[in-house]
């Protein structure tokens, strides 16, 4: 028996998670996640605590330095960060 509507299983798990609206949070784990992928081993090292809430990434650092330089460049890091999960998931990013 030959079946007309078969759809590829991911496309069926995806289109569950956005019913179930669980796509976001598991978006929001991925990025997290990914921090010390984009970033590095050593920024990740730097880094106390990460957390989304209202699509704003707050990161906690232990080094005023660091916080300083990251803070140029939060545009890059924010394209980037959702470049690496394929969605928008976050819009900014807050330093502290």
């Amino acid at each position: 028996m030959k079946r007309n509507n078969a759809e590829q299983i991911g496309v069926l798990i995806r289109n569950y998670l956005r019913q179930e609206s669980l796509e976001s949070p598991l978006n929001e784990r991925r990025l997290i996640n990914a921090w010390p992928e984009v970033l590095g081993p050593v920024i990740a090292s730097y880094t106390r605590e990460l957390f989304i809430k209202n699509q704003v990434l707050y990161v906690h650092l232990t080094s005023a330095t660091l916080r300083q330089e990251l803070m140029m460049g939060r545009e890059l890091l924010v394209r980037n960060l959702n470049r690496h999960v394929g969605a928008q998931v976050i819009t900014n990013i807050i330093f502290r």
